[in-house]
């Protein structure tokens, strides 16, 4: 089945999960301790995506990884098409950060299915872009792109076929994205030094 309908088919757990998935894999890029959203998980296990306990954790990890400035200056290639000079200033990384904290400014603090599905959504196609920035792939998609791909179809399928039984396989999926993800980080911050 298609990621977009994986997305489309799933439960609010599941569209949660999904979401926390893709912004979990990000963290790197936004300089927090990899616990930071454990206790958004957590909530899931507990009682799916519950109003009450999804917005405090959500809140606590907002104000931990301070994105209270989302997307500093406009979007990269928002406009004529036409780049312009601060846009060609702004490093692939610092691209990649910025739709980071995008997807984290952006979950719901409210989780309703409607919510969850436009930020699944969301989260996804910005999780596929991070690694799309971040890819040594001169054209199309390199291993990177395809391996966050798998990544997501894997969460979702692990969360149809198991409901709340497949958020620790869930979790442990999007630990070994995290750490791929925080290694091309790493050694691209080392390219540049």
């Amino acid at each position: 089945m298609s990621l977009v309908d994986l997305i489309a088919q799933a439960d609010e757990r599941g569209l949660a999960a999904s979401g926390l998935a893709c912004l979990d894999r990000c963290v790197p890029l936004l300089g927090g301790d990899d616990e930071v959203l454990r206790p958004l998980w957590s909530s899931l296990a507990v009682g799916g995506a519950d109003g009450d306990a999804w917005g405090e954790r959500l809140a606590k990890a907002r104000a931990e990884l301070d994105s209270a400035d989302p997307v500093p200056g406009p979007a990269p290639g928002s406009g004529s098409g036409a780049e312009t000079e601060a846009e060609a200033a702004v490093s692939d990384e610092d691209r990649a950060a910025a739709l980071a904290r995008r997807m984290l400014a952006t979950a719901p603090d409210d989780p309703c299915a409607s919510a969850l599905r436009a930020w699944a959504d969301a989260c996804s196609a910005a999780a596929l872009q991070i690694h799309r920035l971040l890819d040594v792939a001169a054209d199309g998609d390199g291993p990177l792109v395809a391996a966050e791909l798998r990544r997501q179809v894997a969460v979702l399928e692990l969360l149809a076929g198991r409901g709340a039984g497949g958020l620790r396989p869930a979790l442990e999926v999007s630990t070994e994205g995290r750490r791929v993800l925080r290694a091309v980080v790493s050694r691209r911050a080392r390219g540049r030094s």
